[in-house]
């Protein structure tokens, strides 16, 4: 793709075209006029972000990862988001809760422990190998769950729900994936 960074900081990064297709409802479109990405906890929203809000108010990180997915394939990209400590620091959420729960547009859902998230400086990126996310790579936001299989890596995130529920089960871990997602661990059957 035109623009796209293929090296940093000495490393080789694949192309974003070297992904394989695999959402459970195609890619998304979103209208970035309207989206809003709600930072809610169990009892209501604490606050809604804009897209340019996001972008513009927030530090970024920049970072090689790659991403490890159950079919077989792996990818090195450069990653640029916003960490989400950062978000739930500023959305005022109460960080006592110890799960956090993913959701998509597409109807995906995930989770992940706070303090995994807190631990690994997870993020949300809105860029790869320097290009703003294609539709079908997350646009407007990807997670970036280093250490996990791919498919805690929830795309077109829409909504971030602090909870107590540590036993969550998205879309794969009801359907019998590792809620864990450890890349050291299967990642079925457990």
């Amino acid at each position: 793709m035109e623009g796209e960074i293929r090296e940093f900081e000495g490393k080789l990064l694949n192309s974003i075209d070297d992904f394989i297709e695999n959402s459970i409802k195609g890619p998304q479109v979103v209208n970035i006029e309207n989206y809003k990405l709600i930072v809610s906890e169990e009892g209501g929203i604490k606050k809604e972000y804009k897209y340019d809000d996001l972008i513009n108010n927030f530090d970024s990180i920049k970072k090689v990862i790659t991403l490890y997915c159950v079919d077989g394939w792996s990818v090195d990209i450069l990653w640029e988001g916003i960490l989400m400590k950062d978000i739930l620091i500023d959305s005022k959420v109460n960080l006592n809760y110890p799960s956090i729960i993913f959701y998509g547009i597409d109807g995906y859902t995930t989770s992940l422990s706070k303090d995994f998230v807190f631990d690994n400086d997870l993020f949300l990126s809105y860029k790869m190998n320097g290009i703003i996310l294609p539709n079908e790579r997350g646009f407007p936001f990807q997670l970036i769950g280093e250490y996990k299989w791919a498919y805690k890596w929830i795309k077109w995130i829409n909504k971030i729900e602090l909870s107590n529920n540590i036993n969550f089960k998205g879309y794969w871990e009801s359907r019998g994936y590792s809620n864990s997602a450890n890349l050291n661990e299967p990642f079925f059957g457990r």
